[in-house]
């Protein structure tokens, strides 16, 4: 989807449309107060003057996205908004509302499938599609089937996506960046060396920033130099595995297939402060924070139908040095106080004399809830609620031990 979460506020909001927008951190003071202004004005006649603007953001926060007006400017998506700040200070700036984001993403997923059932749900915003078995899915090499998923998205949604078309999964994620937005990108076999070879290392799916780092220290920065590398080089410096897929990466090679159904491995929720928090002096805020992580974490489950037994945490210290720690327990729990007190023994395994800049709480090991292995286990509350008594404890905490 292009500028997925813009887009949708976009809809909301036609207005800003063509102005540079940025999505990100979650909902302020100002934008409680840009709602509740306009009375019974409609959303799409608030003036654009009355928008609140990146160049005031106060705080910290990642962008989740931004138009591509924005983009133009060197903003992209998890940049921190202050770094933004500095590049785009005139763009106007929205929270993310997960609500419609969730609500547009099913629209538009479910508008996919009743015309290609063959989908692999890649997260909120993209999908992968099996052309093979389409009627008319080889037309013009796919061309014809792509422009029909865009025009049926766009009419049950208002919104545009653009669609890479090649033999293989690979080869499609890189494709459907071409001619972004409103793009449609058909990739054959033979376009490799033309298409493929030119780019940069770091557009093959799995080539990350160390990973791109690592290659270009060995001269290597396009795709085309890293085909042109002995499997036996690249093995030696990347290991057995990661070597390999490098080599056939680069060559165009990708042999998975489409998968209509997969598992979560984890489920789990964190949250980074708008300023750094000390586990002691902060800690009645840090600890209604975690209470809320693990509250939700808890809701998560029970809506998505998974009981788990391994929990865990996540801390990143104001160095941004990060730490995990996970316990597993004997009964598959949803259950917000078990994920609360067990994350809380995690937390009594880690340094806590620096402060933290990000607090978040996983649940593992998962299973749906209802089958036979999990009733053999499960335990009999599953309320995802705190409720006073947990807020009580919280307000009586006279010790770091007894916060966590």
């Amino acid at each position: 989807m292009d500028a997925f979460f813009a887009s949708i506020e976009l809809l909301r909001y036609p207005q800003l449309k063509g102005l540079p927008v940025v999505i990100g951190g979650g909902r302020r003071k100002v934008d409680e107060a840009l709602m509740a202004a306009q009375g019974e004005r409609a959303l799409r006649f608030i003036p654009v003057a009355e928008f609140p603007l990146l160049k005031d953001y106060v705080g910290r926060g990642v962008i989740t996205t931004a138009t591509y007006a924005a983009r133009q400017f060197g903003v992209g998506s998890a940049m921190g908004m202050m770094k933004a700040a500095k590049l785009c200070p005139q763009a106007i700036v929205l929270p993310v509302d997960f609500d419609e984001v969730r609500k547009y993403s099913r629209l538009f997923k479910s508008t996919i499938t009743d015309i290609a059932p063959l989908m692999e749900d890649r997260g909120v915003d993209e999908v992968y599609i099996d052309f093979t078995d389409v009627p008319g899915g080889q037309r013009e090499g796919g061309r014809v089937l792509a422009r029909l998923i865009q025009k049926q998205i766009l009419e049950k949604t208002g919104l545009s996506c653009s669609v890479g078309v090649a033999p293989n999964k690979l080869l499609a994620k890189m494709a459907s960046e071409f001619n972004k937005p409103k793009g449609i990108s058909v990739v054959y076999e033979a376009d490799l060396q033309e298409k493929i070879w030119p780019l940069n290392v770091r557009k093959i799916n799995g080539i990350g920033p160390k990973a791109g780092e690592k290659l270009a220290a060995l001269a290597i920065h396009t795709i085309g130099e890293l085909a042109a590398q002995e499997p036996a080089f690249l093995i030696r410096h990347f290991g057995k595995a990661t070597g390999a897929w490098m080599h056939e990466a680069a060559w165009g090679r990708d042999e998975r297939p489409v998968v209509t159904e997969s598992e979560p491995v984890s489920i789990s929720r964190e949250t980074t402060f708008e300023r750094d928090l000390h586990a002691v002096r902060d800690r009645a805020e840090l600890g209604a924070i975690f209470t809320s992580l693990c509250e939700k974490l808890a809701d998560d489950l029970q809506r998505k139908g998974y009981v788990g037994k391994t929990i865990g945490i996540k801390l990143r210290y104001d160095n941004f040095k990060s730490v995990t720690r996970d316990q597993t327990i004997e009964a598959y729990t949803a259950d917000a106080r078990t994920i609360r007190h067990t994350a809380g023994l995690c937390l009594k395994r880690v340094p806590l004399d620096k402060r933290l800049r990000l607090l978040g709480v996983r649940v593992g090991t998962l299973l749906k809830a209802g089958t036979s292995a999990e009733a053999q286990h499960i335990e009999s509350k599953t309320a995802a609620t705190l409720g006073p008594v947990a807020q009580t404890a919280i307000d009586s905490i006279a010790t770091i031990d007894q916060l966590f």
